[in-house]
């Protein structure tokens, strides 16, 4: 089990208005993140008509960017912990902001792909350095679990905005969806330079792990492109079955290296939490699993209902709405009832809401098949995604902060490319030659139906976290007992008159 950072409940902290100015300027950064992701979504049919990019290669402008997050945001959650938080917090988020900016510029889909995939390596440093930010700045208990709920807020607000934005923006025209998040960033950088505080550089906690790094992303570069590419090369391919033998090389490999490493990119015995563990299993499937419904329902929406892109992001925000509604409330819920039974009410939402949307049809009402889905969706997010930041990070010490977000961010990238280039190639799979909408149809709901699956795992996953939770609630309120009893016989001892 890994320590906790306070042996003593901590007294609750004063919310000044510089610690509240630190912390939205931090929660900027996950705004952004759902601005960005929402936005580009919204665009991919029409940068598709206007690139000619069929749907296999489009779902690239997409992975490219979670490929470049996820792959490298263990990487850059040890590089807040060696080099400060602030530092890298502000460099990577400069990147980002530019290359948002000249990714507008994109002639062919390569280089936008190319563009996505860098800024989503300046998103693997500002993510970490972020949450870390929130994690060792707010003590653990009440005073964090605010803080966190408010990032969540701000995450869904984001991608709220995004949906909109992203909507009447490619309208005008798809480049803009790529430009709007760059002057946000920069913004956001300007406010970050003033309020975000020092973080010492810890120069004894070691190097890099250079190659942890590299195996690891291109060990899920491999498995992605193996999935993706199946469709084409036929899943007993030698193409595809040699690229899965060489995920699974580079994956071991990396498992390895973090063992016999002075310097571990990953410290493996962080992995002994069970909450922890639970915590990344379940966040992988909770984002893959949207995702994977985004890209289905906007083409569904588009290309059989024949809406536009303003008209798709109403259709999608009510969710994000709910999100950024409910979770300030999130943290009080938490220190009421406990994540785990949060989790597993967001799971179960998840599960009925997906499993709803395979009631789609041709000519299907908006409000009586696709809105349920979206409401349920939107509470499962408000409920669930705040418990999981809280138990990814709960009991982890302050020099492991920056490793915890980076492990629980890296299974929310991983989640989403995983899920969404298996869906892709159950679409691609089912709709090869079709042109009629019951054919678009039959490609859509399978897709669909592995969406449902995947949300089923988490349920799962969320229910072994009840397992054993009375015993651990009564262990946990007979070690509060023991520490009340001591505090007060050592205040007994203060106030007895020296003889």
């Amino acid at each position: 089990m890994t320590q906790t950072t306070h042996t003593t409940p901590p007294a609750g902290m004063t919310w000044d208005a510089r610690l509240w100015g630190a912390l939205l300027v931090v929660c900027g950064v996950i705004f952004l993140d759902g601005l960005d992701v929402s936005m580009v979504g919204m665009s991919l049919p029409a940068i598709g008509d206007d690139l000619g990019v069929p749907l296999s290669s489009l779902q690239w402008v997409v992975t490219g960017y979670v490929l470049g997050y996820g792959g490298l945001l263990l990487l850059g959650g040890r590089t807040a912990d060696l080099l400060g938080r602030r530092r890298v917090f502000l460099v990577a988020l400069a990147v980002f902001g530019v290359v948002s900016m000249l990714s507008s510029l994109a002639t062919n889909p390569e280089l936008l792909i190319a563009a996505r995939f860098v800024k989503g390596v300046a998103a693997a440093f500002t993510a970490p350095a972020a949450l870390s930010i929130i994690t060792t700045t707010f003590h653990e208990g009440p005073d964090r679990n605010r803080a966190l709920a408010i990032f969540t807020t701000c995450a869904a607000s984001g991608f709220s905005m995004g949906l909109i934005l992203g909507g009447a923006l490619t309208e005008v025209g798809w480049r803009w969806t790529f430009l709007a998040p760059g002057p946000v960033a920069l913004i956001v950088f300007l406010f970050a330079l003033k309020l975000i505080p020092n973080s010492p550089r810890d120069d004894a906690a070691g190097g890099y792990d250079v190659p942890g790094a590299v195996t690891v992303t291109a060990g899920m570069l491999s498995l992605v492109y193996a999935v993706v590419g199946a469709e084409h090369a036929g899943w007993a391919s030698v193409q595809t079955i040699g690229l899965f033998l060489l995920a699974a090389v580079l994956l071991t490999a990396f498992v390895v290296i973090e063992r016999r490493t002075k310097h571990p990119l990953v410290r493996l015995g962080i992995l002994r939490s069970p909450s922890l563990r639970r915590a990344n299993l379940a966040i992988l499937t909770v984002f893959g699993a949207y995702v994977a419904f985004q890209l289905v329902g906007t083409l569904y929406l588009q290309n059989l209902l024949g809406w536009s892109s303003f008209e798709t992001a109403l259709g999608f925000l009510p969710a994000g709405l709910l999100v950024a509604t409910l979770s300030p409330n999130a943290g009080k819920l938490a220190d009421r009832i406990g994540t785990e039974r949060m989790i597993v009410a967001g799971m179960g939402l998840f599960v009925v809401g997906y499993a709803l949307s395979l009631r789609i049809g041709p000519e299907s009402a908006y409000f009586s098949t696709v809105f349920p889905t979206i409401m349920l969706i939107g509470l499962g997010f408000a409920i669930a995604f705040p418990a999981l930041n809280i138990q990814a990070v709960s009991g982890v010490p302050d020099h492991e902060q920056g490793l915890a977000s980076g492990l629980f961010n890296t299974s929310n990238q991983v989640g989403g490319a995983l899920v969404l280039a298996i869906v892709t190639a159950v679409i691609g799979a089912q709709s090869a030659g079709v042109t009629t909408e019951a054919g678009m149809l039959s490609a859509y709901k399978p897709a669909l139906a592995v969406v449902t699956g995947i949300a089923a795992l988490g349920l799962v996953i969320g229910l072994t976290g009840l397992r054993g939770l009375r015993a651990r609630r009564e262990a946990e309120a007979a070690e509060a007992a023991e520490l009340a009893a001591v505090q007060r016989e050592l205040a007994a001892e203060e106030m007895t008159p020296a003889v």
